[in-house]
């Protein structure tokens, strides 16, 4: 759209831990329209949250309040030291994105709340002990990095690339140096650890460690996804490398008391080359795909053009995935 759209404001808020995050809020005036959701923008690890700002200022323009936000350790919410600043994707989950659920409760009462999370930011969704407040969802690419899931043909350099070069190098500077090697913003090493942690299911990662977790602990993790009751749309792209069918559907199958919808597109669908695992949010996608987002958002329901993209449901039961 030609139009201008209006600046975000500056956010800081303090999780619940005390620590300082940073982002950014669109908000429309005069505040606190019931009828008005609030939308949370979930980045995906270790990007930093203005890489959605043109998604944002979108959804804003069709009515929406709402937030972008960095993690602790990445951009706007990063230490003057990362090294030895061990967080990982539990922190991420239970304590920031719990703050800004928290933050939407104080300071936009009554307003629905809506999350958009990429990547991993879908799955901290699942971790935030305030997510029963979500009514809708609507996730890019979701997943916990599982590494037999990635895109068969990629799989070996993905492997040497996440896998081999980038713990190697987090245990030689005590962070991964992403932003200079081009790869994505540096990244604390307990998001390292959690990322190459080969399980099929996520909390069986917290067995031991730093980090370990009983096994009631774990499971109380696990039945914190069963909190969250609010309808997703799941969308997923043939040529991403990490967000392919068995990853999104093995994160849905946690999200068991949510109504999910998962989306499968193919590029050449929607008569683009590629878009892979970050170029949905890029505006040259606007016309394409972005409105598949705000029907879902605004309504609960798939836009028409989307509902032959539907995939079979994921299995809701058991510990087979």
């Amino acid at each position: 759209m030609s139009e201008a759209r209006k600046s975000p404001a500056p956010l800081t808020l303090q999780a619940p831990d005390g620590y300082e995050l940073r982002g950014f809020a669109w908000r429309h005036d005069p505040p606190g329209d019931p009828a008005r959701p609030v939308v949370i923008i979930n980045a995906a690890t270790s990007v930093r949250c203005e890489y959605y700002a043109r998604f944002a200022a979108f959804l804003h323009h069709h009515g929406f309040d709402v937030i972008t936000y960095d993690y602790r350790g990445i951009g706007n919410s990063r230490p003057t030291r990362l090294r030895g600043f061990v967080v990982g994707w539990l922190d991420w989950g239970q304590l920031d994105f719990e703050a800004v659920l928290q933050h939407v409760a104080a300071r936009y009462p009554g307003q629905p709340v809506q999350v958009v999370g990429h990547s991993i930011g879908g799955f901290l969704i699942g971790l935030a002990p305030s997510n029963e407040r979500i009514q809708r969802v609507f996730t890019v690419g979701a997943q916990f990095a599982y590494w037999r899931d990635y895109l068969r043909q990629r799989r070996l350099g993905m492997l040497l690339k996440w896998h081999l070069a980038m713990p190697l190098l987090t245990r030689v500077l005590g962070y991964f140096p992403g932003k200079r090697l081009g790869w994505m913003e540096d990244t604390p090493k307990g998001v390292v650890r959690d990322w190459v942690a080969r399980h099929p299911r996520f909390e069986d990662a917290y067995r031991s460690g730093t980090h370990g977790l009983d096994a009631a602990q774990r499971q109380a993790l696990v039945e914190r996804f069963a909190a969250m009751r609010g309808a997703t749309l799941a969308l997923s792209l043939d040529d991403d490398e990490f967000g392919t069918v068995a990853a999104v559907q093995r994160l849905l199958r946690y999200f068991r008391n949510s109504r999910t919808i998962h989306l499968h597109i193919a590029p050449a669908s929607i008569g683009v080359p590629r878009v892979g695992h970050f170029a949905f949010f890029h505006g040259s996608f606007e016309s394409a795909l972005w409105h598949i987002a705000l029907e879902w958002l605004r309504t609960g329901r798939l836009a028409s053009d989307a509902r032959r993209h539907v995939v079979e449901p994921a299995p809701q039961s058991g510990r087979s995935h």
